[in-house]
């Protein structure tokens, strides 16, 4: 027999649940109380790093009814909300979710809305990998330096390739100028 679960979830403490748990009875779905998971956490969270739904799907088995007042409450953008739902299917559970009229995303026509977010999930991603490419482009254009910083000044760089000129051994220049082989090596490898 399938058990029937609600998560509610709000992101302050200045809000309460009890309207999700209104609007899920009001939509004929009758979850006893102890198997209601409310909590308090921001949207920006995860779902599967949030406590309260992470215990959630402890409990959760094959055949279990997920319902939901919005598809928020799975995740914090399209592509979090797919990989719960995801998740959710394949552990066997159906998730309902009341904002899409109550369709069971698990069913052909829940997959079908289901394709539809999985392709703007895929646009958010395209978007972001666009935005961070335009972000490095226009910072190395203005001369920004990336990763780590170097370990050595640039005078110190010159002194290290003189050194190396010189024949002297990697690891006595490392141990003078206080830093590691790789360093050096580093500097001997860009002089080739």
């Amino acid at each position: 027999m399938s058990r029937l679960f609600a998560y509610c979830r709000v992101s302050t403490n200045d809000q309460t649940t009890e309207n999700q748990v209104q609007e899920i009875a009001a939509a004929g779905f009758a979850v006893a109380k102890q198997r209601i998971v409310s909590e308090t956490v921001s949207g920006s969270v995860a779902a599967l790093e949030r406590q309260g739904f992470a215990k959630l799907l402890d409990k959760l088995e094959a055949g279990d009814i997920l319902v939901v007042t919005k598809l928020d409450r799975l995740g914090r953008n399209a592509m979090d909300v797919r990989a719960t739902v995801e998740r959710l299917e394949a552990s066997g559970v159906k998730v309902h979710c009341l904002a899409l009229g109550g369709v069971d995303l698990t069913s052909p026509a829940g997959k079908m809305t289901m394709q539809v977010i999985n392709a703007v999930a895929e646009f958010e991603r395209d978007l972001l990998i666009e935005r961070t490419n335009a972000g490095i482009k226009r910072a190395k254009a203005e001369g920004k330096a990336f990763g780590r910083p170097s370990a050595l000044t640039v005078a110190q760089q010159e002194q290290v390739k003189e050194q190396i000129k010189a024949g002297v051994a990697v690891a006595q220049i490392a141990k003078a100028f206080d830093t590691s082989r790789q360093t050096v090596m580093r500097i001997r490898i860009a002089m080739a």
